[in-house]
């Protein structure tokens, strides 16, 4: 009996030194100084990690539209700086440069550069005699642009597509950042 106890024992403290050998570092113990009573604490918790969701910080105050290039998302922001929709978008071929635009006009319904049918057209921008401008396929389709036309469409959702429409009217501030 004392044998069997014995290897039950061995077994046991086998197995738990396995697991502490295989444990990840976060939960394995290692040797090292112990914190005295004297010592300061230090603090356990990693900062939050940035909303992703949340208003570029860079892109000013006020009431605006805000297009993040690399993200391929807008915010449409209120008076108050806060954020009342945010959704992505598909980017055009070619891109608004970064920084403060205005609406300059705006179409419901129009022939798309592509040949697609689109709706809700808000242009801001021009580069190389290229319209930039955001807009909805009447189709739903978000579809990536031949990356060799010379389009300015930023497509997004019909239902976005009607958010932008309804928030931004000629004269409104489009901030692009990268």
């Amino acid at each position: 009996m004392a044998g069997l106890t014995a290897a039950a024992v061995a077994a046991v403290a086998f197995l738990a030194y396995q697991a502490s050998a295989n444990a990840p570092g976060s939960v394995a113990s290692s040797p090292g100084p112990k914190a005295s009573a004297t010592a300061p604490a230090k603090p356990s918790a990693k900062p939050k990690p940035a909303d992703p969701l949340a208003v570029p910080a860079a892109s000013g105050t006020g009431e605006r539209v805000v297009y993040a290039l690399k993200d391929r998302r807008v915010w449409l922001v209120n008076e108050d700086g806060k954020s009342i929709r945010t959704f992505t978008v598909m980017p055009s071929p070619i891109s608004p440069p970064p920084g403060v635009h205005k609406v300059t006009s705006r179409s419901g319904t129009v022939q798309g550069s592509d040949g697609v049918p689109i709706e809700h057209v808000v242009r801001f921008a021009n580069v190389d005699e290229v319209a930039i401008g955001f807009s909805a396929a009447q189709d739903g389709s978000m579809a990536s642009p031949d990356p060799t036309s010379k389009t300015g469409g930023v497509r997004m959702k019909r239902a976005d597509g009607n958010a932008m429409w309804t928030f931004a009217t000629v004269g409104a501030k489009v901030v692009v950042v990268p």
